[in-house]
């Protein structure tokens, strides 16, 4: 009778640490990548600035070369 009772005791409690090693909740899934995609980079602001930069500096250099080609074109009509 002894030993039927340390064999149900050994039992009950490696049934109960069976069941505490596999009955734990499962890991947390894995983060999301870094925010690569298009919809998580702002680029509005600055590159209009950037884009409205250039084309003010492309129309002065565009409006310099034809000042300068008008006064060459007077100073050739005037000689």
């Amino acid at each position: 009778m002894k030993f039927f009772s340390k064999i149900i005791a050994l039992s009950i409690i490696l049934f109960c640490f069976n069941q505490l090693m596999f009955s734990a909740a499962p890991p947390p899934p894995p983060p999301p990548p870094g925010c690569w995609p298009p919809p998580c980079i702002p680029i509005d602001g600055g590159v209009g600035i950037l884009i409205a930069a250039g084309a003010l500096y492309g129309a002065k250099k565009s409006y310099d070369k034809f000042k300068s080609a008008r006064n060459s074109r007077q100073s050739k009509d005037s000689e």
